[in-house]
């Protein structure tokens, strides 16, 4: 049908439109005599196909609203409910709540979202006052609990509009909810919601604050912290995300200017980041921590629930998920809220829900319903974690990197290749499900990169529960080949940036296994089997890695009482990668043109060589590693190894 075609693209068009759409809220609608076709629970105007809408039979629906239902609350919301179901056709697909509210209007199309600006007048001070200075034709409700109440508010208020003035309303305002917009074609939708968005600009007093704040450096040693205090406990492993901007920080100064936004203004706040949030400022970080614990905890016993929103002076807005889809959910939904308060001050002044209208939204079944919905899915080995892989680009790096993506980790590459690395991090996420990867360009040789990663990491992240550093490099050649200059490169990476790397990560973890008795952290590296005995024209490279087991069992001695684990893998030849692979300067290239292997005359002379050597007559990959990298992680009682992963070419007594 031409006509639902029309419906899906209205949907997207307005869903992919973050000043009017935020975390797939609002809802569409068409109907003829017969069916209304309504947005389904569960689906996001952005991605909308025919397949997420509801279909319902139209005359089931007309008679709800002349229908008397039980006077007690949860009976007639469940009468409600069930006649809402009975009137489903497609039984695989929960309509929309507000499915009533777009049969009652006697338009062919319905469309309502939640614009950042219509909010911004209707959760003002002078909402219904501005309303009908504005939009003198539009139908203004004041705040009603949603659910049948609201229904049949809207019902009756319909029926005696169009007995007043003969004709059906086009726009109902709904205080601090948002707006419907009813029209027999998309074309007239459109226009309505246009002329709409150009009276409230030109209402506004003020623009919305611009430009970028810097995060305080504090950050990297605070957030760690908040994060295991939000963590412990059984709690679960919480993902934090940080953001800052001129509109955060005017919210951040002082408990005053926090104070309006410290209740939520519409339903939707309250599904994604409860209905109550925290406010730190102190003059020194030890101070501020020493806040942090004892409002969260303060939060945890009188809610039972952990925050979802914590605003910082200095450092911005900290969203807490359950997990990174979730925390950037909350950082969009609440950062609409700043943006609705801030657009309030043009119309009197913020009106947030008072505590009766939150009590309802927090215990209604419906609402539950879409945070269940918003949760998700997780499953996976590393759900909540947080995981640094250096060299993740390519090779065993994004091998490593991608299996630990599939167990539910939160992924950093870091790699020096940019264009490679961005890609990589781009795949990840197409496949993700609740945990998220992002590409941080990195030169592990460098103190100063190393920290940015770290603070990137944590920004994005909160934490850093596990760093591989899989980082490497190889020349290889003999004693008359080797350069001074190649010895020392190969040296620097494979040596000293794994020093450098341990360095920067364990500060992080010793801040978080502080805030958490129960809480381990891991530095693996990923060394080689040249690491574990001497390998022929290739000194550089296993003398790096002969040092970095040294390395690894020194590191581990000393972390071993802040409970951060420190091991090596030492796998194999991975020979269709491309360090080996590669047909220009990989390793069965350079072994050859080195004279690595006697009598070799071909790369498949090279090949044969060394898989002869394995007794199990196959190379080592990405996934083999990674579960070796999984055993370090999941057991409490290892340090301080070099665990092989060769196919029983190198055999440990």
């Amino acid at each position: 049908m031409k006509e639902i075609e029309e419906l899906v693209r209205i949907s997207r068009k307005y869903g992919q439109d973050s000043r009017l759409v935020i975390a797939g809220g609002g809802n569409t609608s068409y109907k003829n005599e017969e069916k209304l076709w309504v947005k389904a629970s569960g689906h996001a105007l952005a991605t909308i196909t025919e397949d997420g809408f509801a279909v319902l039979d139209r005359a089931l629906l007309n008679p709800m609203g002349e229908k008397v239902y039980s006077a007690d609350v949860a009976q007639r919301e469940e009468q409600v409910k069930n006649d809402l179901a009975s009137a489903c056709i497609t039984r695989d697909r929960r309509p929309s709540v507000e499915t009533s509210l777009h049969n009652c209007m006697r338009f062919a199309y319905v469309v309502h979202l939640h614009p950042t600006l219509v909010n911004g007048l209707m959760c003002s001070a002078q909402a219904e006052e501005r309303c009908r200075e504005l939009f003198p034709d539009a139908l203004y409700i004041e705040y009603t609990d949603p659910g049948y109440t609201l229904f049949k508010k809207v019902y009756d208020r319909t029926e005696a509009y169009r007995a007043a003035r003969g004709e059906e309303p086009h726009v109902i305002m709904l205080q601090n909810h948002g707006v419907f917009v009813g029209a027999d074609t998309t074309e007239e939708i459109e226009r309505i919601y246009a002329d709409m968005l150009q009276r409230l600009e030109e209402a506004l007093s003020e623009p919305l604050p611009e430009g970028e704040v810097p995060i305080g450096e504090e950050v990297c040693e605070v957030i760690p912290a908040i994060r295991q205090m939000l963590s412990r406990k059984g709690r679960g492993l919480k993902t934090l995300k940080v953001t800052n901007n001129a509109l955060v920080d005017r919210f951040c100064q002082s408990e005053e200017a926090f104070g309006k936004v410290a209740a939520p203004f519409t339903p939707d706040i309250i599904v994604y980041c409860k209905s109550e949030y925290i406010y730190l400022a102190a003059d020194s970080t030890e101070a501020l921590l020493q806040q942090a614990e004892q409002k969260i905890e303060e939060y945890v016993a009188r809610r039972g629930h952990t925050p979802k929103v914590l605003l910082m002076r200095g450092i911005g807005l900290v969203a807490v998920g359950d997990h990174a889809a979730n925390a950037g959910i909350i950082t969009d939904v609440f950062t609409d809220a700043l943006k609705v308060a801030a657009y309030a001050q043009s119309f009197g002044g913020e009106h947030p829900m008072t505590a009766g209208q939150i009590a309802f939204i927090d215990n209604w079944e419906v609402e539950n319903y879409r945070r269940k919905v918003s949760a998700g899915t997780t499953a996976g080995r590393m759900n909540g974690k947080t995981v640094i892989v250096t060299g993740a680009a390519q090779g065993f790096g994004e091998g490593i990197a991608r299996e630990l993506m599939k167990e539910g980790a939160n992924i950093v590459v870091a790699d020096l290749n940019e264009t490679a690395g961005m890609r990589t991090a781009d795949s990840f996420n197409e496949t993700a499900r609740n945990n998220r990867a992002i590409f941080v360009k990195t030169n592990v040789s460098e103190m100063a990169s190393l920290q940015n990663l770290m603070r990137t990491t944590i920004l994005h992240f909160g934490a850093l529960d596990t760093f591989v550093s899989n980082a490497g490099v190889l020349r290889a050649g003999g004693l008359e080949a080797m350069t001074p200059e190649n010895f020392e490169f190969v040296t620097r990476i494979n040596y000293m940036a794994y020093f450098y790397c341990a360095k920067v990560a364990s500060h992080v973890m010793k801040i978080e296994t502080q805030y958490d008795p129960e809480y381990f952290a891991d530095i693996v590296q990923v060394n080689s089997k040249s690491g574990l005995r001497g390998s022929k024209a290739n000194f550089a490279y296993a003398g790096g890695k002969f040092g970095g087991i040294g390395l690894t069992q020194s590191f581990a001695l000393e972390l071993a009482p802040f409970r951060v684990k420190v091991n090596s893998v030492c796998p194999g030849n991975y020979y269709d990668g491309p360090l080996w692979s590669d047909p220009v300067n990989g390793l069965f290239i350079q072994y050859l043109n080195a004279g690595k292997v006697p009598g070799a005359k071909t790369v498949d002379d090279v090949k044969e060589f060394y898989l002869a050597q394995v007794p199990m007559r196959k190379g080592c990959n990405p996934l083999d590693v990674t579960r070796a990298i999984l055993y370090c992680i999941e057991q409490t009682n290892e340090t301080g190894q070099a665990i092989p992963i060769t196919g029983g070419q190198v055999m440990l007594s």
